[in-house]
């Protein structure tokens, strides 16, 4: 008991450090970034015809006169009282933007992560059994493709054939054009989010079946493979009672550290089918320099990747018994 309430104190701190370290550089860079807030949302000839008070009353709005050690205090101060602060852009709270645009992302990120992660480990352990075989170069040559293949391409090239060639799917957008929201239904939002969620599942397995090619093929060159094949058992049990129990921890470690991944790629390919999800918000807030709404995007997605290392350490005892007990000892 004292080892586990040690362990999730630990992790505790942990993720204190992360959202600390990662709102600290956040603000430092954007309060680095030449785009000027005033020039980029209100324009150059707007500015122009403005008086001085009118300017001052702007850059107090946009936080311009405050030292950049205040600013920082002051939005952190309100975030851990639970003010995000409000949208320099879209003039609503910050937590509300975040709230919409993440049910859109999660939809299309949770369905990419499940596919790529489904996909890889069965395509990566197939590819580690049937070392040396055409079927282990296919796949491996699969692999090493899309691994270089920018998902912003694969985007493009899959909104080409499906979208304008086949017409099967919509171009763009998360809901049909036209539609009030009363009226959209999950089904509409899960047509929209077929090809952004394809695009993200080709380009997010090269890395687990490549990874999962080796350790499956070190299994099946070990000794304890060998005393099965000795045995006699068919090569059906080698594969799912020898073969995937000895990758899936390491699987899990690569699947659960992937979020990020899935989460960076999500940025370019909501920019490619203008998908109104939490990417696409944060290419706006960069662009626009609401320090606001970027602050708690990032935030907000800095625990999202805690969560999931988080999640993939408590799963390890599930996996392997032998791991919670070892921590009990």
């Amino acid at each position: 008991m004292k080892t586990k309430t040690g362990f999730f104190a630990g992790q505790l701190l942990r993720g204190l450090l992360l959202v600390a370290g990662v709102s600290i550089v956040t603000f430092w860079l954007v309060s680095q970034s030449p785009i000027d807030p005033l020039t980029a949302n209100v324009g150059q000839t707007a500015l122009g015809t403005m008086s001085e008070e009118q300017i001052g009353k702007l850059q107090a709005y946009w936080g311009m006169d405050t030292p950049l050690v205040e600013r920082f205090l002051n939005w952190a101060g309100d975030f851990i009282r639970g003010d995000m602060g409000v949208s320099l852009l879209y003039r609503r709270p910050v937590a509300e933007i975040i709230g919409e645009k993440l049910a859109n992302s999660l939809l299309l990120m949770v369905t990419a992560w499940v596919i790529s992660g489904v996909l890889g480990v069965l395509l990566g352990a197939l590819a580690g059994m049937k070392k040396g075989k055409w079927t282990d170069r296919v796949i491996r040559g699969y692999g090493a493709v899309m691994a270089g293949t920018p998902a912003y391409w694969v985007g493009l090239l899959l909104l080409l054939v499906f979208g304008v060639w086949l017409k099967i799917f919509p171009v763009a957008l998360g809901v049909p054009i036209g539609v009030t929201a009363e009226e959209v239904t999950f089904l509409d939002r899960l047509h929209h989010a077929v090809l952004p969620a394809l695009a993200l599942s080709v380009t997010g397995t090269p890395s687990v079946i490549l990874h999962t090619r080796e350790k499956m093929a070190e299994v099946m060159d070990s000794d304890f493979m060998l005393f099965a094949r000795a045995r006699g058992e068919s090569r059906r049990r080698r594969f799912f009672c020898h073969g995937l129990r000895n990758i899936l921890l390491p699987a899990v470690t690569l699947q659960f550290a992937s979020i990020g991944e899935i989460f960076g790629g999500s940025v370019l390919i909501e920019q490619v089918f203008s998908y109104p999800g939490l990417g696409q918000a944060a290419v706006s807030a960069g662009l626009g320099s609401d320090i606001p709404l970027l602050m708690g995007i990032t935030v907000i997605s800095a625990l999202l990747i805690f969560a999931g290392n988080l999640t993939a350490n408590l799963l390890y005892s599930v996996i392997d018994p032998r791991i919670g007990k070892g921590g009990s000892r």
